[in-house]
């Protein structure tokens, strides 16, 4: 059911994985299901469901943007979504993981060595922490994160580098929260592009990405510690 899933929703999608990916979904799947049982990964666990909603919805985004060779951030990543699902439809992309619970890093530090990735990295920290070497190194940072996208953005685009992408995943409407991030993207160096709506195969809903490009530097003095992101957002 996995595979039939994601083979009709990639047509959908109009993607061509390569042929070790729908294995390499199925290892996923399997690591997923063993580690909620010790931990809190997923309240999604049907082998459609999974398929439809954390693996197809996470691919979608390489219709909003090229990745193939690009140096990707996944910000917050949690059970791995979007990066990791995105990682397997796109092989070529330099993935690295970053959460701030240890016990999901170790997770995914095992599920990459299960798939085969001995390229992606994965990072144990938060994400306002800016672990060195990391600031503006990035070509695209991807978040499917739930908070706001002013928030969001603070946390998210001092890791992209002038030039660079932040794809931020959202529900069928992001227009307000657009607005409500203007501020925030003066501030930090960010515009949005466009925003990529898209429905998610083999369900009724529809998700977006909002692109937003990195048109200059991110003053020095951002990210702030979470506390005063969430006491006094831009």
């Amino acid at each position: 059911m996995l595979e039939q899933a994601l083979t009709q929703g990639f047509a959908e999608l109009g993607l061509q994985p390569d042929a070790q990916a729908l294995s390499r979904y199925r290892v996923y799947y399997e690591a997923l299901m063993r580690g909620n049982a010790v931990m809190n990964l997923t309240a999604i666990t049907g082998e459609e469901d999974a398929a439809c909603l954390h693996f197809l919805d996470s691919a979608a985004l390489l219709r909003a943007a090229e990745l193939k060779g690009k140096r990707v951030i996944d910000v917050g990543t949690g059970a791995g979504f979007p990066g990791l699902a995105l990682k397997i439809a796109c092989p070529e992309m330099e993935l690295t993981l970053l959460d701030s619970l240890d016990k999901r890093i170790a997770f995914l530090r095992g599920t990459c060595a299960a798939l085969g990735f001995d390229d992606v990295a994965c990072v144990h920290a938060r994400a306002e922490e800016q672990p060195e070497g990391f600031r503006e190194s990035f070509d695209c940072a991807v978040s499917r994160a739930v908070a706001r996208l002013n928030l969001l953005c603070e946390l998210c685009l001092p890791y992209v580098g002038p030039g660079g992408l932040f794809l931020a995943m959202k529900g069928p409407e992001a227009e307000a929260e657009i607005k409500e991030a203007y501020v925030a993207l003066k501030t930090l160096g960010g515009e949005v592009e466009r925003v990529f709506s898209y429905a998610v195969p083999g369900t009724d809903h529809r998700h977006c990405a909002v692109v937003i490009r990195k048109t200059g530097p991110t003053p020095k003095k951002y990210p702030r510690r979470w506390a005063q992101i969430k006491k006094k957002p831009l």
